[in-house]
């Protein structure tokens, strides 16, 4: 079978800078952070933690029963697919949805739905839960009310590896639409984490940045050397992909070609990056797409602002890209939208192919003092016009998934 070429024919968000794909890149083009102080109050307990949440709420608009069923997690789904799909001009209903799937990539899934859950029977006694508790908080929640939302036939996928969630959900997608399994894909990830043992277990492993004094929202500093940790953020964000042929049949507008995927793991440490596995991903993906490294104008980077995941990072694209690595834009929007874990490559994919839409590169915020050991060029503080033909987006994982995307225009 001849391999099809996968394009990207529509974008859908829900972030904490909107609910809108243009007006978030357009924010973070200006540098704004959406980072701030959140207080979560729940049944097990009340805390602050620092982190970008999203604020609107579109899925008001679902019917009550469907909203009834969701986890926050699928109604920041359904509503970031729904967009996805109006943008791409599809009506499902007029389509061969057998030949339509989904895949959602999820770190945590219905984290919020579970800690209720649990609250109710350990912290109350009670011996009874809703009967819409078990689809709540099951993984593949999200992907499941898609798929019902719309009766799509097609491939129902949900993929769990942690930070690297939903770039897995979306190279995985292309595979299944290059080699004939599916002729589109709702493809992408969604996070909901802001829940106070998630947010305890994050505490724990030492990763989250506190405040910053005076400055809440550049709490989050990639390569910047005093950087002392991530920040969360929540939301979701997908994207259509099509074989090709079909969407220069309907007139779809292509925004990229979704050209390569690159995914290993370093069986190296839970936690901690391996520079040379990360750099193996990247050259898989340049493999995949056929491409050599100087094809690359620029790289959204996995860039997390933890000590050392930055160096390895910023590493694995020296060791990747050699000499051209002095020539690439490389930046972190994690500054502005923090890390949404399961739904982060997604989002970045999303932010990496306007870039090359529009020609502009979004920036790394807050980084007036680079690390030395960090010395790329990172975009610093506002995005720039630039030619952008191909660009690479990145994503690394706790537990050391690591998935690799590239596109280019076409």
């Amino acid at each position: 079978m001849t391999d099809r070429r996968v394009v990207i024919t529509g974008l859908g968000v829900v972030a904490a800078h909107g609910c809108n794909a243009g007006a978030v890149f357009d924010s973070l083009l200006r540098g704004e952070s959406a980072v701030g102080e959140v207080t979560l109050e729940s049944a097990v307990g009340s805390l602050k933690t620092v982190g970008a949440t999203v604020r609107e709420e579109p899925w008001k608009a679902l019917a009550s029963g469907l909203r009834a069923t969701s986890d926050r997690i699928s109604l920041y789904a359904l509503t970031a697919a729904e967009a996805a799909l109006r943008d791409a001009r599809i009506d499902a209903s007029a389509e061969d949805r057998s030949r339509i799937g989904v895949a959602v990539g999820t770190s945590l899934g219905g984290a919020i739905s579970q800690e209720s859950a649990y609250a109710e029977i350990l912290g109350k006694g009670k011996s009874r839960l809703s009967p819409f508790t078990l689809v709540k908080v099951m993984y593949n929640g999200p992907t499941a009310q898609i798929c019902m939302r719309y009766s799509l036939g097609g491939p129902s996928l949900t993929y769990s590896t942690t930070c690297s969630s939903s770039a897995v959900s979306i190279g995985e997608s292309m595979r299944l639409i290059r080699h004939g399994y599916a002729d589109v894909m709702i493809a992408g990830g969604a996070e909901a984490l802001f829940a106070f043992v998630s947010i305890k277990a994050w505490q724990a492993l030492q990763v989250l940045a506190p405040a910053l004094s005076g400055n809440v929202g550049a709490t989050c500093r990639p390569f910047s050397r005093d950087r002392n940790g991530t920040v969360l953020g929540d939301g979701a964000a997908f994207v259509i992909l099509e074989d090709l042929d079909r969407a220069r049949e309907r007139g779809a507008r292509i925004y990229a070609e979704l050209a390569g995927y690159g995914v290993c793991n370093d069986a190296h440490h839970m936690t901690q990056p391996s520079a040379a596995e990360q750099g193996r991903a990247m050259r898989l993906a340049l493999d995949d797409a056929r491409m050599p490294p100087e094809s690359i104008d620029y790289v959204n980077a996995h860039g997390t602002a933890t000590a050392l995941n930055d160096v390895a990072e910023t590493r694995a694209i020296k060791e990747t890209f050699g000499d051209h690595s002095r020539r690439l834009a490389v930046s972190s929007t994690k500054s502005m939208h923090g890390h949404l874990v399961g739904g982060s490559g997604a989002l970045e994919l999303v932010i990496s192919t306007l870039a090359l839409q529009r020609q502009w590169l979004p920036p790394t915020a807050h980084l007036d003092d680079p690390d030395p050991e960090c010395d790329l060029d990172y975009v610093p503080h506002r995005g720039r016009e630039a030619v952008v033909r191909a660009a690479m987006s990145n994503s690394f994982a706790v537990g050391g998934t690591a998935g690799v995307l590239v596109i280019r225009s076409v």
